[in-house]
């Protein structure tokens, strides 16, 4: 058994499931959008909700995201179609807990552009690396944002690397500081079975570790 399965069997008997990446239901109400976690044949509108809350979350914490979706939710938002119709002052007003709002109105407005041109269902059903390079073209959407679309929302298996996943590995002595995101990306995916599920749980444990 290699390394970083035993990393993420002492992960998992630490903290358990994770469950990440939570979404709304789509039985709740609109005024009290409780997010489950785990959810199982995601509907294309909580795909579309994670696909949101990958962009929303950069630069700023998960409770400051979780803020914006629950508004996002709350206006019937988690929507192509709306949010391009939406006025940029108007959407970023309904993000603003998320930091950097301008900004992130115009990236939400830019994936949704994509989103039209390329369906959920069509991106699906395409090569990895394919829809990897058509989401790295986008403006303001980087590796860990891409990666984490295609996990989480797409269920490809690709393993996503932020600043936790960095110093852990740091910490571990796996890495160096001059390691590159695609090199450390690497380490995991040549380590590992592809399996989204795995790789989902193992990155939301590391996550977890981090907080502890």
């Amino acid at each position: 058994m290699n390394k970083f399965q035993n990393l993420f069997d002492d992960l998992f008997a630490k903290h358990g499931s994770q469950g990440w990446w939570p979404v709304t239901p789509q039985s709740c109400h609109n005024d009290d959008p409780k997010p489950i976690y785990g959810l199982l044949g995601k509907s294309e509108k909580q795909k579309l909700e994670i696909i949101f809350g990958a962009i929303l979350t950069q630069n700023t914490s998960w409770k400051n995201v979780e803020k914006a979706i629950i508004e996002l939710n709350k206006r019937d938002l988690i929507d192509i179609e709306k949010i391009l119709k939406l006025r940029m002052d108007e959407l970023g007003a309904v993000i603003r807990s998320s930091g950097y709002y301008n900004q992130k109105a115009k990236k939400l407005k830019e994936i949704c552009t994509f989103l039209k041109k390329y369906p959920i269902a069509k991106l699906e059903k395409m090569d990895l690396l394919e829809v990897r390079k058509l989401l790295l073209a986008i403006s303001g959407i980087g590796p860990e944002t891409a990666d984490s679309i295609l996990l989480y929302a797409l269920e490809k298996p690709v393993f996503v690397v932020d600043t936790y996943t960095r110093r852990l590995l740091l910490k571990e002595g796996w890495i160096d500081e001059k390691d590159s995101y695609d090199e450390i990306q690497k380490l995991f995916m040549d380590a590992l079975p592809d399996d989204p599920q795995l790789f989902n749980e193992f990155h939301a444990l590391i996550v977890s570790e981090n907080k502890h």
